[in-house]
């Protein structure tokens, strides 16, 4: 189970990226939140820590997009 995880998700039009109690952005795109959320996830991977970035869906539900060591929507990194 990931020490962090990161929550990236959509306030009317603009993307944020949610971790622990803080706010972060506001982003212009999905992909922009998504390129923060995860370099600072790898960030805490390379110290050793497992992380992970997780995408809220239309229907409100979290799926996860980026593991420490493994993309979702590629081959492992």
């Amino acid at each position: 189970m990931p020490e962090s995880r990161y929550f990236v998700v959509q306030d009317h039009d603009q993307w944020l990226i949610k971790y622990h109690d803080e706010s972060y952005g506001p982003y212009k795109s999905q992909s922009e939140a998504m390129m923060f959320a995860i370099d600072a996830a790898r960030k805490l991977g390379s110290r050793g820590d497992s992380a992970e970035v997780c995408l809220m869906g239309e229907n409100g539900r979290f799926r996860t997009e980026w593991s420490s060591g493994y993309d979702a929507n590629s081959s492992r990194l």
